[in-house]
């Protein structure tokens, strides 16, 4: 991660190019034979999974990339058919992690990222195997909320909520409160205009 950027959601600055763990590739092929197992047909073909799993896998972890710039997610994956996704910072409600025992095994930990407004159910994004998840989660929050306080204009002051117990209604709550904010802050910028 670079040291400090100024904050600007037209600026593509990159501040933390995302490394993929090489052990995923094993997680995968272990995924992969489990799903194998699981069906009778799909017995018999294990041996050819092993072996050209291994290289799909590899060629498809070198095809990864996760970059974290000043206003945007850009994430791009695939080896025959390219996906490219690019998510505007401010428009990301949540980054959830995931890691079940075979991850944990291997010190593994699927990202995924929510958007506001996004058409399908599930995660927008999700990514398996990126080195240090936690502090590269953080690090898309707190930029996160940087590009938020920059549109409603510096104002992001949090309002205190009370403690009711309703976790799923006071985080709704707080969500809302943020997108008023935000409103609020460009309706300067369109008054004048």
């Amino acid at each position: 991660m670079t040291g400090d950027q100024a904050v600007g959601t037209r600026d593509k600055t990159i501040l933390w190019e995302a490394e993929f763990n090489p052990k995923v590739r094993t997680y995968w092929l272990l995924s992969g034979a489990l799903v194998l197992l699981a069906t009778v047909v799909g017995i018999p073909l294990l041996p050819f999974w092993f072996l050209f799993g291994y290289p799909l896998t590899d060629r498809y972890l070198k095809h990864m990339r996760c970059v974290l710039t000043t206003g945007t997610l850009e994430v791009s994956k695939g080896m025959f058919v390219r996906v490219e996704k690019t998510v505007p910072l401010d428009k990301i409600t949540g980054i959830g992690l995931v890691h079940g025992p075979i991850m944990r095994y291997y010190d593994l930990r699927a990202l995924s990222v929510e958007t506001a407004g996004q058409s399908s159910a599930g995660a927008l994004v999700k990514l398996i195997g990126v080195v240090d998840t936690e502090a590269f989660r953080q690090a898309v929050l707190d930029q996160r909320d940087k590009v938020v306080a920059a549109l409603a204009g510096g104002e992001a002051a949090p309002v205190a909520l009370p403690a009711t117990g309703g976790g799923d209604q006071v985080e709704l709550l707080t969500e809302i409160r943020d997108a008023i904010h935000r409103i609020e802050g460009r309706l300067p910028e369109r008054a004048e205009g």
